[in-house]
């Protein structure tokens, strides 16, 4: 039984893997058979012929419309006219059956590799042979019910052929849709995951950028200038040299905590996912922002005339501003003067950060890579605003005007 099983599984594996050759030896087969047991003249009215003929003469037709399923895979149409013509010549003389049931093969492997446009020609092409066929029946028989019956027979064998091909196409059809549908999809979620992705990328650089960078320049700038500063040799000629590296020192290990904190709480978030690093920076903060920047060095003045609240990003916005454009002022320009002012009316609010004099260090041991000033831009720019920042005459300037009700 298993060996038969085999067998039969082997011979199901070959007919698939071969089915134009494996149908042209059942045709070829279905021939000689039907040539033997004298199945023919099934279509005797339509014959020329005098006098009817041995029945292996339809293999005459038979066996080259046998082979015609060699090559239907590779020219449907062409082998489909060639059936065609070999089954009307048939037709008119033996009146055998195989080739008729290859046309019916044909129709079904033209319909189904064929477009929309070219499965209607192929209708039209089945429903003008039914017709002309039923015309030609009646023609000869004068027989209306044999008319009737012979029409519906050729048109029900032609059409349920073109049928179920047309139902196969588009069946494939559909599953060809739905698979580009679904390719697309995973394209649009892969470019969404990629999306998704940058933006992380970019809102941590962000926030790396506002809450651990300038801490660590004030850092770096701090014991930049206490390193600058006259050496012990020389500290009996200022009284005042021990308690300025006290406070450098004391800057030092407020922005260290600071970065130390800011750090603590970004690894938070990569870890558990929580939504936001840190509690956004307002615009109340700005005392404490301009008090930090003051032990830093700097000589800084606030005029926040801003009356009543703004909308929560603006007021990030206006923040974020200030805190870089100070911790600039640290960067490029130890000791500066700077004014930060704020004034909103009805429609917009802006800020402005001036600073005058100061000077770099020595030695800097930092180098500014513009991307603080971008991301400000960027910030500005996303609230419908504008940012601009530059020399002005005796120092640097930062200025931004953003919509007061900010697009959503």
């Amino acid at each position: 039984m298993e060996t038969s099983s085999g067998v039969f599984a082997a011979v199901r594996t070959w007919v698939r893997a071969h089915r134009g050759p494996a149908d042209a030896l059942a045709y070829a087969a279905l021939s000689v058979l039907t040539a033997a047991v004298g199945l023919v003249g099934l279509w005797s009215m339509f014959s020329l012929l005098p006098a009817p003929v041995s029945p292996w003469w339809s293999l005459i037709f038979a066996l080259p419309a046998s082979a015609l399923a060699l090559v239907r895979a590779r020219a449907p149409f062409a082998a489909l006219a060639v059936g065609v013509a070999l089954c009307i010549a048939d037709l008119l003389t033996v009146g055998g059956i195989t080739t008729f049931i290859v046309v019916l093969d044909l129709v079904y492997a033209a319909t189904r590799t064929s477009s929309a446009a070219g499965r209607r020609r192929i209708l039209l092409g089945v429903g003008v042979a039914t017709a002309l066929v039923t015309a030609a029946a009646f023609a000869v028989s004068r027989d209306l019910q044999v008319t009737v019956v012979i029409g519906l027979q050729i048109g029900a064998l032609l059409g349920t052929a073109y049928w179920y091909a047309t139902a196969v196409a588009q069946a494939h059809e559909l599953v060809e849709l739905h698979r580009q549908r679904a390719l697309d999809a995973e394209r649009l979620a892969e470019r969404d995951r990629a999306e998704a992705v940058r933006h992380e990328r970019e809102d941590m650089a962000r926030e790396l950028h506002d809450l651990v960078a300038g801490h660590v320049s004030a850092m770096a700038i701090r014991a930049e200038a206490a390193l600058a500063s006259p050496g012990s040799a020389d500290r009996s000629a200022s009284s005042a040299s021990p308690e300025a590296d006290r406070a450098a020192l004391r800057a030092v290990r407020d922005s260290s905590l600071e970065a130390h904190r800011a750090l603590r709480s970004m690894i938070a978030v990569l870890r558990t996912g929580a939504d936001a690093p840190a509690a956004p920076l307002r615009r109340d903060a700005l005392p404490t922002l301009v008090e930090d920047a003051r032990r830093h060095g700097l000589h800084v003045t606030l005029d926040d005339a801003i009356a009543g609240d703004v909308p929560a990003p603006v007021d990030q916005a206006l923040a974020r501003i200030v805190q870089e454009s100070l911790a600039n002022c640290l960067r490029h320009a130890a000791g500066a003067d700077v004014a930060v002012a704020l004034e909103a009316d009805d429609s917009d609010v802006r800020v402005r950060v001036d600073s005058r004099g100061g000077a770099r260090l020595e030695r800097p041991a930092l180098v500014g890579s513009g991307w603080g000033l971008e991301l400000l831009a960027e910030r500005a720019r996303a609230l419908g605003g504008r940012l601009q920042a530059g020399p002005v005459p005796g120092g640097w300037s930062v200025q931004a005007e953003i919509p007061r009700e900010a697009p959503a």
